[in-house]
């Protein structure tokens, strides 16, 4: 029987890059609020977290009504570009289409907003090889708060110990650890490998095509 009967994925520099897309919602936002324009660099060391923690990281600012007005100008700006404008890793398609031909449950969870991910999958022909989507918008807390992996386990009806959740960054570590799930990094966005080495994980990939090789083994 195969050791993973579903894995998760996180998104954003995990399966895709949507960085030229999630630097013109912060400088958006930021303008309009009246704010200097973060550096691409300052924003890129952001992704993965919410948008409101984001803020508070690069402003120093932890109002609330702040971060929501934040969070609404962002949304209005980034995600109708990142339908057409994120870029899949190398690797993405063929690992996404080559679990579901394996019968792998292959769901994404993600902070981001799951209509967003979902149109992104379908622009880009991979609708049919995932199984479903866990976005922000279904859960009440956060990665790393386990909410998001323990809806996926519940949609794939799976038990944590037939799960792996892959992901780029600690908080994705985190996240597996408190949900009970095995945990792979794929080192494709700003987090380097040496950082998951406090974090239990079963691999630390260089990319997509690494991690599907050592997948590979996993559950043929």
């Amino acid at each position: 029987m195969n050791r993973y009967q579903a894995v998760f994925f996180d998104f954003d520099y995990t399966l895709g890059d949507a960085t030229d897309c999630i630097v013109a919602g912060f400088q958006y936002a930021f303008a309009r609020m009246g704010l200097p324009l973060p550096e691409r660099e300052a924003v890129r060391g952001t992704i993965g977290m919410t948008l409101e923690n984001a803020y508070t990281l690069l402003t120093g600012d932890e109002c609330p009504t702040r971060q929501a007005q934040f969070h609404d100008l962002y949304v209005e700006k980034a995600n109708p570009l990142q339908v057409e404008g994120t870029v899949l890793f190398p690797g993405c398609r063929e690992i996404l289409k080559w679990l579901h031909q394996k019968g792998v449950v292959t769901a994404i969870v993600s902070t981001k907003r799951r209509w967003v991910i979902e149109e992104i999958l379908k622009h880009q022909g991979l609708w049919e090889s995932v199984a479903f989507v866990v976005g922000g918008s279904d859960v009440t807390h956060y990665k790393p708060h386990p909410a998001s992996a323990l809806l996926a386990l519940k949609k794939a009806g799976v038990e944590a110990n037939q799960a792996l959740f892959v992901g780029d960054t600690v908080i994705d570590a985190e996240t597996a650890q408190r949900a009970g799930l095995d945990f792979a990094a794929v080192c494709n966005g700003t987090t380097p490998a040496s950082a998951f080495a406090q974090w239990p994980h079963v691999y630390v990939a260089a990319d997509l095509p690494d991690f599907q090789h050592w997948l590979k083994k996993q559950v043929l």
